[in-house]
């Protein structure tokens, strides 16, 4: 007989920080296993995921709470890529190791394979100590774990996660994917209110593939969410990046924020804007036990796909810090490659991005 935990989560794992009113938190992007990162990563003894994320593990770890979207299933083998994807275990073992804390699982691919998909891969998260939402093995299930509290240096955020569908593959009964549905989206965040979070956010798969610019949809759906009191509206699906905004009270402070997409974080796209993603940083301030948005900055990452020993491998990289390393590259038209699209991002969030900054080193 399957057993639930409620997921009232602590972070006592992670490092206190000196203020105890100060939480960091970072998003990033769509986390795909395509057959040739499958391919890159297999070893003699399993799968080795962990070089992928070490140029920017210091980011991942570094954040009080990191969370990204798993956009594959962990359904065991045979691993596949798309359509249907089946990663390793050991992709969500490296996320982890690199620092990641949160993975969100209600996306287009969740039922790629099926019923044992979705089971499998909220298992192996359960397995690994991994905190994750968006998808349940059934309602109870469902109830007892959702929404998702963040506790860490004395704020709490309530995480609440949907999807705009699956591929038209529907959802094998009894498990629950999260779905966009205005009514209950209202009941999630009304109960999330009853928990007395110190802030709720919202990670939403939306929009329209490879477009840069966010529709009227999901303008639309971010309004209502931030009229339903969500501070924190952060999207994915479109594997490129689009806009941000921040919303200022008359005080200064910031009462909202929406990120209409990250992009990819890592994956083998290689059509025009797929290889630039970008992780997001939110600082949250409580005093007097009020909270709120302090600031908010972000940085690009680059997928970089070099041959070595016959075999595509995957680094996903600051983008700015190698912008200025061309050496670092193993051919010129990489490079130049990287920099263009670093520019022409750059140049999209000066017309499409308010309040947040890039950062940096």
């Amino acid at each position: 007989m399957r057993t639930y935990t409620t997921i009232l989560v602590c972070l006592f794992c992670l490092p206190e920080l000196k203020s105890q009113d100060t939480l960091n938190l970072l998003f990033i992007g769509d986390v795909m296993a395509h057959q040739k990162q499958i391919d890159a990563a297999k070893t003699d003894s399993g799968y080795f995921f962990t070089s992928c994320f070490e140029f920017v593990k210091p980011y991942l770890a570094e954040a009080d709470v990191t969370v990204a979207n798993l956009e594959v299933t962990l359904a065991g083998e045979p691993y596949s890529g798309y359509p249907a994807f089946s990663a390793p275990d050991e992709l969500a073992t490296a996320l982890q190791q690199a620092g990641v804390d949160v993975l969100l699982t209600a996306n287009n691919h969740a039922c790629d394979k099926g019923r044992k998909g979705v089971e499998r891969t909220i298992g192996v998260l359960d397995t690994l100590q991994f905190m994750h939402t968006g998808t349940f093995y059934d309602n109870i299930h469902r109830s007892r774990t959702y929404p998702l509290l963040l506790k860490k240096n004395n704020i709490t955020v309530g995480l609440l996660n949907y999807t705009y569908g699956t591929n038209d593959i529907p959802t094998p009964e009894p498990a629950v994917v999260n779905r966009i549905d205005t009514a209950q989206m209202a009941a999630d965040i009304a109960l999330a209110k009853s928990l007395s979070p110190d802030i709720i956010a919202v990670a939403i798969h939306w929009g329209e593939e490879y477009k840069l610019y966010a529709n009227r949809a999901q303008r639309a759906i971010a309004d209502f969410l931030l009229r339903q009191g969500v501070r924190l509206v952060i999207g994915s699906h479109p594997h490129v990046l689009q806009g941000m905004e921040m919303n200022r009270t008359s005080d200064t402070t910031v009462q909202s924020a929406v990120v209409y997409s990250l992009g990819n974080f890592i994956s083998n796209m290689t059509a025009v804007n797929t290889e630039i993603g970008v992780m997001v940083r939110i600082r949250l301030i409580k005093k007097h036990e009020t909270t709120h948005i302090d600031r908010g900055d972000y940085i690009f990452t680059w997928v970089y796909k070099p041959e070595e020993n016959n075999m595509r491998r995957f680094y996903v990289l600051p983008a700015a810090v190698y912008a200025g390393q061309p050496g670092f590259f193993a051919h010129e038209k990489e490079y130049r490659r990287m920099k263009a699209s670093l520019d022409a991002m750059r140049k999209l969030y000066r017309e499409t991005t308010t309040e947040f900054v890039e950062y940096i080193e």
